[in-house]
């Protein structure tokens, strides 16, 4: 049995997980409680937001997230693979800086205009 807290909303219920039970979890007081205490032990992920370098604009850092959670274990190798990444401005909100990251099919977006 694994203890979490659930951050699925911002009721924070204290989660119970039961591995040997087909991951059933009790103490969740909605329906993403549950799917995220089974995810949490079975394939954890986390939306990637972090900034990307940035020329010609009014900061010299882009704020940028992924399009949808990618595994966490992959987090800080993405976050290397950005590193690399340089903009020019023009960067519109929603562009895609850089597609299909780590081959994981997702792509990381702007988050703003600059």
């Amino acid at each position: 049995m694994t203890e979490l807290t659930c951050i699925g909303c911002p009721m924070g219920c204290r989660l119970q997980v039961d591995e040997e039970n087909d991951y059933a979890v009790t103490g969740n007081t909605c329906k993403r409680g549950a799917e995220y205490g089974r995810n949490e032990l079975k394939n954890p992920t986390r939306v990637l937001t972090t900034t990307v370098a940035i020329s010609g604009a009014s900061h010299g850092r882009m704020p940028v997230r992924t399009e949808q959670a990618i595994p966490k274990g992959m987090l800080f190798d993405a976050v290397n693979a950005l590193k690399k990444v340089h903009l020019t401005s023009p960067v519109k909100c929603g562009d895609v800086v850089l597609e299909n990251i780590l081959g994981t099919g997702i792509n990381v977006i702007a988050s703003r205009d600059l």
